[in-house]
């Protein structure tokens, strides 16, 4: 049997397959742009290639380099094992554009666009759902988050947009247009895999609040409110944790809570909105 870590791991590296496969036999070809960092590699190889005559840049190690003082920013500012595991999945994604050849497997450049958008948004999505990202733009949009207090949406929009704009007057203006259709193609994949909601309130019903307590805040800089609780049937005494996380912390609470408490009872559910104090700062 796999540990979670295992799972966690292999889950990654074949995220970074699918990411891979979507630029080196769709996008890179077709000149049709991925969203965050990965766009940004792009779209500077292209560059590269087409303005400056300068060959062997490739998508790949662009995405590494510029992941680099982000990874270390992170660390600091975001959390360790979430950095970890991003670092990992950004080294696979260079290692696998470096090893799949590049071509195109069709001249048709909406289905280069759909396709590419499929396996990227599926890259992305399954990264995300087991408490990993991409690297790059996820990064940075958590710590603007953070410091701004605003969604991280807001930054995605704001770098995809240059990317469309950049594309548009380097290339052709369709191509902007067909980099649109990639990044709503990739959204609505990652939507329908992992949950599209940034902040969410988990409800833990459990019997080992304390134990809890201890492992959350051990592995998670967030608050808990614990209430008293009384199972309706059995008529025992329990607890009921609430507390607010980022859907980027999903993974990690349920790992900690089928370590700590297996039989507890969880509700995950969207929030759409939160005042006052959020993080707890060091």
């Amino acid at each position: 049997m796999f540990s979670f870590e295992a799972k966690r791991i292999i889950v990654v590296i074949f995220g970074a397959v699918l990411n891979a496969l979507s630029l080196n036999l769709f996008l890179i070809e077709a000149n049709v742009y991925a969203s965050g960092f990965t766009g940004v590699a792009q779209l500077l190889s292209s560059v590269f290639k087409d303005f400056l005559s300068i060959e062997g840049i490739s998508t790949g190690i662009i995405l590494l380099v510029l992941n680099i003082p982000v990874a270390i920013l992170g660390w600091y500012k975001v959390g360790k094992g979430f950095t970890v595991y991003s670092a990992l999945s950004v080294a696979f994604t260079t290692l696998f554009l470096e090893l799949i050849p590049l071509q195109s497997l069709s001249q048709d450049i909406i289905l280069n666009a759909v396709f590419g958008g499929v396996l990227g948004g599926a890259g992305v999505g399954i990264t995300l759902k087991w408490g990993a990202s991409t690297g790059g733009l996820d990064i940075i949009a958590m710590i603007l988050s953070r410091m701004k207090d605003r969604p991280i949406g807001i930054y995605f929009l704001i770098i995809n947009s240059g990317i469309i704009a950049v594309a548009g007057i380097l290339y052709e203006p369709e191509n902007a247009l067909y980099t649109l259709l990639t990044l709503y193609v990739s959204t609505r994949v990652i939507d329908a895999i992992h949950t599209r909601h940034e902040k969410l309130t988990a409800m833990i019903i459990t019997t080992k609040a304390p134990d809890l307590e201890k492992a959350i805040h051990a592995r998670m800089v967030r608050g808990i409110t614990t209430l008293p609780a009384k199972g309706a049937f059995t008529q025992e005494d329990k607890n009921m944790l609430v507390m607010v996380i980022t859907r980027y912390e999903l993974y990690d609470l349920q790992h900690i809570i089928n370590d700590v408490d297996p039989q507890a009872f969880t509700n995950i559910v969207q929030t759409t909105g939160i005042f006052g104090f959020f993080r707890k700062d060091d």
